[in-house]
C-alpha cells in the first residue's frame, strides 16, 4: 500500500515537473505534440501551415531547430531557428528593454501641523530634488493626539507645499485624509 502511494505521488510530481519545463521554456522538436503547426522559414519568410512532421524534416534538413514561438495561435505558429541563437537574442532583447525603462519610486516626505517655515522649505527642497529625478512624492500630513480635532484647518500646509513646488510638479492626487495623515501626491511636470 506505501508502494502504490510512494508510486502516485511520483507520477505526479514528475507530471508536474514535465508541464512546467514545456510551460516556461519553448517547446522545440520532439516536444512539439500539436497536428498541425504555421511555419517560418529560417530567413523568415512563411511556409504555410502543415503536419508538425513535415515541419521537422524541414528542420532536420536545415540543421536547426523547430521551436514553438506562438503556443496559442490557431494552428500554432513554429520557427526554423538555431534554438540557442534564438534563446540568445531574445535574453539580449529583453535585457535592452530594461536598460531602457525607468522604475518610478514613490519618495515619502513627512510633515507635522505645526512645522516651522524654514523646516518646511527644507522639506520642499528635497522634495523638489526627487522630483527632478523623475521620481513621484507622497507629502504626509501626519496627525497626533488632539491635532486630529483641527485637521481642517492644517489642510493649507499641503496647499502651500503643492504651490511652493508647482513650478516643478503638478498635484496627482489631491489632498485626502487617510487614518491619522493626509497624503497628497506629486508628479513632475512634463
Amino acid at each position: 500500500m506505501l508502494s502504490t502511494f510512494l508510486l502516485c505521488f511520483i507520477v505526479r510530481a514528475f507530471s508536474q515537473y514535465w508541464r512546467y519545463k514545456t510551460i516556461s521554456e519553448l517547446m522545440i522538436n520532439e516536444q512539439i505534440r500539436d497536428k498541425e503547426v504555421r511555419v517560418i522559414g529560417p530567413d523568415g519568410a512563411q511556409l504555410g501551415v502543415m503536419p508538425t512532421k513535415d515541419a521537422m524534416k524541414i528542420a532536420e534538413d536545415a540543421g536547426v531547430d523547430l521551436v514553438k514561438i506562438v503556443p496559442n495561435a490557431q494552428p500554432p505558429v513554429c520557427r526554423v531557428v538555431d534554438y540557442g541563437k534564438y534563446k540568445y537574442e531574445q535574453l539580449r532583447k529583453e535585457k535592452e528593454a530594461k536598460k531602457k525603462q525607468k522604475t518610478v519610486e514613490v519618495k515619502e516626505i513627512r510633515l507635522s501641523p505645526n512645522i516651522d517655515t524654514n523646516d518646511l522649505n527644507t522639506k520642499i527642497n528635497a522634495a523638489r530634488k526627487f522630483l527632478t529625478k523623475g521620481d513621484k512624492v507622497k507629502v504626509t500630513l501626519r496627525f497626533r493626539g488632539r491635532e486630529m480635532a483641527h485637521m481642517n484647518q492644517t489642510k493649507h500646509i499641503l496647499d502651500d507645499f503643492a504651490e511652493a513646488l508647482s513650478d516643478c510638479a503638478v498635484v496627482d492626487k489631491p489632498a485626502k485624509v487617510e487614518g491619522r495623515s493626509m497624503a497628497l501626491f506629486l508628479t513632475e511636470k512634463r
